[in-house]
């Protein structure tokens, strides 16, 4: 009995502390022959011909035993009052450290669980747990550092909360002498955790829900997919509410502006999970375009029309933004994105995203202002929902972060509907129905403007509207191509290249693959000029780019597969075809899309100043470029739009700053000429983006002080399966598309 129970303990012994110990790890490896003369660095050679990857600093030797014998997976033991045997640790190459003790198999101590199973904790000469050092090593080999109640272990956090996937530590014990040997960890190689090679990058995220291949079945992806975009609903929707009427639309033009942008983004959205970077990523109208759309509205030439002013403001708007989608779509396809992405880094990218939200400080509270009692409760409210109940979870999902805006908008329409019906905005002799004519009345000259942005009836969208009406290409007209038009478009297509850029890296980390290829960044790039196009053919107002605000809504929702972007995007589609959605949508009251757009644009500004977390935030030569950059960016357009016209009645006081482009100081004889530089100049975001690119790539700085983006080589990326499973095209398109700028 005691044969056969002490065969079946042997037996027994190596599974149960299989995944425990680290000498279960490497079974096969040989301790080396001790060699005086031995370089420690061709080891290290070794280690990288091997495909072996460490992530030790691997200039002390961290065994923490000694004897250590890596194939039967034990450990030996020293005779008492023998000198100690010099051993060479077989991962590092180095000589281990001779703490004067020793571990033993403990039998007994089998029976425990956790990490500590098959170990005795024996303190070493500083006090510590021996097992707890062992745990923690095996933790970093694994990739998982955060969790780990080490209190010298620091984790790089992404600036929402999570550690970086990928964060290789480098770790380091202090010299003899030099303190109590206390382990510090370093993490900043490169910021974010980014090494070149291999990175550290893990498969799948342990915080995501779905990883960004993963299907999690037919009812998930209807719930995810709508879930994602109902999270972006405020930049999906709320453009054309504040562009149409003023370019003279109707309220029935409204509805069939936002079905179109419906559309255009659902088609767009699903071109880019399949053909662009292949990351979860919405693509739809940008608020970058936002800025140069009201420069041409309001530009000299179109104010004092009345017949078809809509329609002749659209067609000018489809001619620019097609010349400039196909110069995005060249710098793609051509490979010069490539090259382009040597000079773009987090110190230019976040003052350039920043000043996009920052630009429309003087339309956010002036227009909803309009309507104080709507407009102050729904900003109260959505700030309640994403701040103050972030953390309250239903379900398993925080309902109040992921729909706070939805939900916010809901709300305040249904408590702005009771304030219309029981009479709060009934005035005696004026109509409700036709507030225009309220101007030819004088007692309704003074309640004109609040019964406009303030009622929820005003609207004749829903009544006007059809059921199905399919948005179609050129159904304003034949664009129209001016050069001036034309070339602020390009300039701003550039913009919107730099914010995507952004915004793939930020993607990358949170979905957790490897961070993608320049190759993959200009395919991205190209196939956003492609549906740039497609939106100036159907006549959406703006082009189409990679919204800043994904990476907002993959972080609160924790959901990454593209095959759930795919689902919610068709039914975009489907709901573009239902003309009363839009007509909805139009209804809204604009003090109300005002405030929700009050919001939205500060989120543009949280998530454009969080990319510096890539940066060292404590060097000056780093703050001041960004401070610099975003005070430019904001005073020299101040300049620019100090040139008012001449009579200021025929425009609102939050549309005065972007008439800049006809009536601003440059005078060179060339009208086209001084329309576009006064229209440039008068733009926070081309300023900003020119200050800040200029500055961070003429003051010296280090890679790791300017947070250099560090992107996959494509040789990695070719011997990574994983990698070529997130960026590589379909099967059946990765063979056509020989050219090295469009392969992963």
């Amino acid at each position: 009995m005691e044969t056969r129970s002490s065969n079946s303990l042997e037996k027994a012994e190596p599974s149960r502390g299989r995944g425990n110990k680290l000498g279960s790890m490497l079974p096969k490896i040989e301790p080396f022959v001790p060699k005086r003369d031995h370089n420690p660095r061709e080891l290290r050679s070794w280690a990288k011909r091997t495909g072996f990857v460490s992530h030790l600093s691997g200039e002390t030797g961290t065994a923490s035993s000694t004897g250590f014998h890596a194939e039967r997976g034990g450990r030996d033991q020293r005779a008492g009052g023998s000198s100690p045997k010099i051993e060479i640790d077989p991962v590092l190459g180095r000589t281990k450290p001779n703490r004067g003790i020793e571990i033993e198999a403990d039998s007994g101590s089998r029976s425990g669980s956790g990490s500590g199973q098959g170990r005795r904790a024996v303190p070493d000469e500083n006090g510590n747990a021996l097992g707890d050092k062992v745990d923690e090593r095996e933790a970093g080999l694994n990739g998982n550092a955060k969790g780990i109640g080490n209190g010298n272990l620091h984790v790089v956090e992404n600036g929402n909360g999570n550690g970086v996937p990928g964060v290789t530590p480098v770790i380091s014990e202090q010299k003899h002498g030099e303190g109590k040997g206390e382990r510090d960890v370093e993490v900043g190689m490169y910021p974010g955790g980014e090494q070149q090679g291999h990175g550290g990058w893990s498969g799948h995220h342990p915080g995501m829900k779905v990883g960004l291949r993963d299907n999690p079945g037919f009812g998930a992806l209807i719930y995810y997919g709508l879930q994602h975009f109902l999270s972006l609903a405020g930049s999906l929707i709320f453009i054309p509410l504040v562009m149409v009427p003023a370019m003279g639309g109707t309220d029935k033009d409204t509805a069939t502006v936002i079905s179109t942008m419906l559309l255009v983004s659902g088609i767009t959205t699903i071109l880019h999970s399949y053909f662009g970077t292949r990351l979860p990523l919405v693509q739809g109208s940008s608020f970058i375009y936002l800025a140069p759309a009201l420069v041409i509205i309001n530009a000299r030439d179109y104010r004092n029309l009345t017949e078809h002013k809509f329609r002749h403001i659209m067609r000018e708007l489809q001619g620019a933004i097609i010349i400039g989608s196909v110069f995005q779509s060249i710098l793609g396809f051509s490979g010069l994105m490539s090259l382009l992405l040597r000079l773009i880094n987090p110190v230019v990218v976040a003052p350039t995203v920043a000043a996009v939200g920052l630009a429309f400080f003087s339309y956010g509270f002036p227009r909803a202002g309009s309507c104080v009692e709507v407009s102050v409760p729904l900003i109260l409210l959505v700030l309640i929902c994403t701040l103050y109940l972030r953390g309250i979870s239903i379900f398993g999902h925080r309902f109040f972060r992921i729909y706070a805006v939805p939900l916010s908008v809901m709300i305040t329409w249904i408590y702005a509907f009771f304030l219309t019906t029981g009479g709060a905005y009934d005035y005696k002799g004026c109509s409700p129905d036709i507030p225009s004519s309220n101007i030819l009345v004088d007692e309704c000259k003074k309640h004109a403007y609040t019964m406009k942005h303030c009622r929820t009836d005003v609207s004749n969208a829903w009544r006007n509207a059809a059921w199905v009406r399919i948005p179609y290409p050129l159904q304003w007209g034949v664009p129209i191509f001016h050069f001036r038009t034309s070339l602020i478009m390009i300039i701003v297509s550039l913009v919107a290249s730099v914010d995507s850029v952004g915004t793939y890296h930020s993607a990358s980390l949170l979905v957790s693959s490897k961070p993608p290829t320049p190759a993959v960044v200009s395919r991205g790039i190209a196939l956003e000029g492609f549906c740039s196009m497609l939106a100036g053919l159907w006549g959406s107002g703006t082009g189409s780019t990679t919204l800043t605000e994904n990476t907002h809504t993959i972080n609160i929702t924790k959901m990454a597969s593209r095959r759930a972007v795919v689902f919610g995007a068709l039914f975009l589609i489907l709901f573009s075809f239902v003309a009363k959605v839009g007509a909805i949508l139009a209804s809204i009251p604009l003090s109300l899309a005002a405030s929700i757009l009050c919001f939205m644009w500060a989120l543009v500004v949280a998530l454009g100043l969080s990319t510096l977390q890539y940066t060292q935030t404590t060097s000056f030569r780093n703050i001041t470029i960004v401070g610099v950059s975003l005070f430019l960016g904001l005073s020299i357009p101040a300049y620019f739009q100090q040139y008012q016209p001449e009579s200021s009645l025929i425009l609102p006081s939050y549309f005065v700053p972007y008439a800049a482009a006809s009536d601003g100081p440059v005078r060179t004889g060339n009208k086209q000429l001084d329309f576009t530089i006064n229209a440039l100049m008068s733009m926070s975001m081309v300023v900003t983006l020119l200050v800040a690119f200029v500055l961070d790539n003429t003051v010296p700085g280090s890679q790791q002080e300017r947070g250099v983006y560090i992107w996959s080589r494509a040789e990695d990326v070719s011997m990574d399966p994983s990698s070529q499973a997130d960026y590589s095209l379909p099967g059946k398109f990765a063979s056509p598309c020989s050219s090295r700028c469009l392969r992963a």
